[in-house]
């Protein structure tokens, strides 16, 4: 089945690195919510076609009322922060993809999550100022929270391996030191926005951009870290890694090291938030549709055509146990044998 996603920010940088991965994994969009970028969240309704949008402006709803009015199978408009709050809550969505900017973000991760829904998180505010509102509500309501900033996730990844997690004693949570690293203090004192705006690595909105040339943006990601692993502050060390290629680090009681490393790009981690266990599925389908090859039993091609078919039949988001792992090993060599003539 397809995966249905909610994106909140649709319109911003990572909404829109956001519907890149959907629009590659060729999951479906159940709904899409902007602040007041009405123009790009129409053209995102015509390619995606979700069932639902919210715009949080007034003005803005309005001009998108009038744009909608008369189109073909157009989506139902939500107006306000109240309408953002009912989308995230909305029943149709497998996960809600929270790319909000700054506190406005709180409300919405909330109702997603006291809906059932499981939260992919980009608006690292709803953890920072409500952070035990949040974890609390993901244990009352059993769902997935999963992070989609690039340190955060690169931590995660790290942590996948239920028995090492259990001997984390420390997050090395990397920082590229923005556009003034190096730079004195009275040297800091004449920049301009557009110097501030320069960041090295990164590609992103205006706002994260300027928390990372102040490193405010990294002070966040500190207490966004806490409560996301369960450390206390003085386990999480910032460490600076120019390049942007070590995303983050986890040490554990051996002294031993994992690190996650990648190219900067956000949809790096919005994908793994996204999928989660498909490379298993993916791994376990093409062990048996080699065997299977080998005895003579399908074409060779068939191999690559019922590898894609198990990725295209399931949803992966979420963390996960070594019982789930085993299990959708087992889900998808079944498929693999159910679809062999």
């Amino acid at each position: 089945m397809t995966k249905k996603v909610t994106v909140l920010g649709s319109t911003g940088s990572i909404g829109t690195q956001s519907l890149d991965v959907i629009r590659a994994q060729e999951y479906s969009v159940f709904g899409l919510a902007a602040h007041s970028n009405v123009e790009l969240l129409l053209r995102q309704v015509q390619e995606f076609h979700p069932h639902c949008i919210a715009v949080v402006d007034d003005a803005a709803a309005d001009r998108a009322a009038r744009e909608l009015h008369g189109m073909p199978g157009a989506p139902v408009l939500l107006r306000g922060k109240e309408g953002l709050e009912e989308l995230a809550a909305m029943d149709g969505s497998d996960i809600v993809l929270n790319a909000v900017v700054g506190i406005a973000g709180l409300a919405a991760t909330l109702s997603a999550i006291k809906s059932g829904r499981d939260v992919a998180l980009a608006n690292k505010e709803s953890l920072v100022t409500g952070g035990s509102l949040v974890t609390d509500a993901v244990r009352e309501n059993n769902v997935k929270l999963l992070p989609v900033d690039s340190e955060h996730s690169a931590i995660f990844q790290c942590l996948q391996d239920e028995y090492s997690a259990k001997s984390l004693q420390k997050i090395l949570l990397t920082a590229s030191g923005g556009p003034f690293f190096g730079r004195t203090r009275q040297e800091l004192q004449n920049v301009t926005k557009d110097d501030a705006l320069r960041h090295p690595n990164w590609s992103m909105g205006s706002k994260i951009t300027i928390d990372s040339a102040t490193l405010m943006n990294k002070g966040l990601e500190l207490i966004e870290a806490v409560w996301l692993f369960g450390l206390p502050a003085e386990q999480v060390q910032v460490v600076v890694q120019r390049q942007s290629i070590i995303h983050s680090m986890v040490q554990f009681s051996d002294n031993s090291i994992l690190a996650q490393l990648g190219v900067p790009d956000m949809r790096i981690p919005i994908q793994y938030a996204l999928t989660g266990l498909a490379p298993c599925a993916a791994n376990g389908a093409n062990e048996e549709a080699v065997r299977l090859f080998l005895e003579g039993r399908i074409p060779f091609l068939k191999i690559g055509e019922l590898v894609e078919g198990v990725v295209d039949s399931e949803a992966f988001g979420g963390p996960y146990t070594l019982d789930d792992v085993y299990a959708c090993d087992a889900a998808a060599r079944a498929y693999v044998l159910a679809h062999v003539s």
